[in-house]
């Protein structure tokens, strides 16, 4: 037969009442009553039942996050932090990869991923911002990212233009007059790569250094393509003294093709990246960077999330928040 509460309660000598409340993590509780109760549950194999709780309560006590690739190290980075950042306040982060996929994005809006949790950290890359208004319903949601930057919605952000120009001016400020871009995509100007591209072209600007769009090669966020990226370059005999790339994993496989070619780093060619990933720190030589305040986001966006939650956030538009930045000056890029 099941272990009860009723059963803990006469184990611990205290009644239902304190039990629940030990259960629920109740603060105004003597600690040595605690411990009564928490020797009771586990001397009798206690498990609660959480969904009959969060039925009554009409809580889960948990947070669902929706990104795109979980094998990026960005994300992967990310997606840590805010789950430390959730634990801290209570709270455990289900987690659904949604591979870009507009119909994973929809479902993660209003399916049972929803269900079970109180409130949704999400990263959308394939639906706009009426198609999240028509189906994210009563519970709160705040948007991690630059895709959907909307008045109706919590946002929690990176200053992406500002610190893509102070990685480029830091650059320029070096002697570099010939600075290659990895990553871009053509077209966009509202995500992070045309937020990125936009700082880049901002601090040219303002170095006087006139822009040549045959530096700037276009690629998706991946290391091999970084690489790729950079070997068109180099073959098509374009010149360049510094690359900048629009993530640290475009970066390090940038880097990776330089040292292939025989080309040196820092002496012949700067390397620069965004987004501070731990591999940065160990490349060899390690990587100059923009650190984008993850920690920060972590907390700023779990903080307003909870707040929604509690109901301690009441503004009737979405919050916005952009976390600040350092830049991380190594050996790539001295």
């Amino acid at each position: 037969m099941a272990v009860t509460m009723n059963d803990v309660a006469r184990a611990a000598g205290v009644s239902l009442k304190t039990v629940s409340n030990v259960l629920n993590d109740y603060e105004f509780i003597r600690p040595a009553t605690k411990q009564r109760v928490q020797d009771a549950i586990a001397e009798l194999g206690y498990e609660a039942n959480l969904t009959a709780r969060s039925l009554r309560s009409g809580k889960t006590s948990m947070l669902g996050l929706v990104l795109s690739d979980l094998s990026a190290p960005y994300y992967a980075e990310l997606a840590s932090k805010l789950m430390k950042a959730a634990a801290q306040r209570g709270y455990r982060v289900l987690v659904e990869q949604s591979d870009a996929e507009g119909s994973v994005e929809l479902n993660a809006l209003q399916g049972p991923f929803r269900q079970l949790t109180d409130g949704l950290l999400f990263t959308p890359l394939a639906i706009d911002a009426d198609a999240v208004a028509a189906r994210v319903g009563k519970k709160p949601l705040v948007m991690l990212g630059e895709h959907i930057v909307d008045p109706r919605f919590d946002l929690v952000t990176m200053k992406n233009r500002e610190a893509a120009a102070a990685i480029t001016t830091h650059l320029l400020n070096s002697g570099r007059r010939r600075v290659a871009v990895i990553g871009a995509h053509p077209g966009e100007s509202t995500g992070s790569a045309g937020l990125r591209l936009n700082g880049y072209r901002t601090a040219l600007e303002e170095a006087g250094v006139p822009f040549d769009p045959a530096l700037v090669a276009p690629a998706s966020w991946r290391r091999d393509n970084g690489a790729t990226a950079l070997a068109g370059l180099l073959d098509a005999g374009v010149r360049f003294d510094a690359v900048f790339g629009l993530n640290d994993v475009l970066a390090l496989g940038a880097l990776h093709e330089l040292q292939i070619r025989g080309v040196r780093v820092p002496q012949d060619v700067a390397v620069a990246g965004f987004d501070d990933i731990d591999e940065a720190r160990f490349a060899s030589p390690s990587l100059t960077t923009v650190s984008p305040g993850m920690d920060e986001i972590a907390e700023r966006s779990i903080g307003l999330l909870l707040d929604r939650i509690a109901g301690n956030e009441t503004a009737a538009t979405g919050v916005h928040v952009e976390a600040g930045f350092q830049l991380k000056i190594r050996e790539s890029a001295p």
